[in-house]
């Protein structure tokens, strides 16, 4: 079991940056746009940094297609 955070994310931003709203909500702006999974991908990396994990323990568990995720970070 991990913890769970909620994500809205700015695709096609022109800059990458995360901010934290507090009670695990975050708002990510990715460079990337968000087709191929190209987003998906730069926000794996991002959190994976910014949290201090691999990227294979960031999982997103809704949201997938949508700026509004769940992602569950695997302890």
């Amino acid at each position: 079991m991990g913890t769970t955070i909620y994500i809205k994310v700015k695709p096609n931003s022109g800059k990458r940056s995360i901010e934290s709203f507090g009670n695990n909500r975050y708002l990510v702006y990715l460079s990337e746009p968000p087709e191929n999974d190209k987003a998906n991908i730069e926000l794996t990396s991002m959190l994976s940094k910014y949290f201090g994990v691999p990227p294979a323990k960031i999982v997103i568990k809704h949201g997938r297609s949508g700026d509004n995720k769940m992602i569950e970070i695997v302890s």
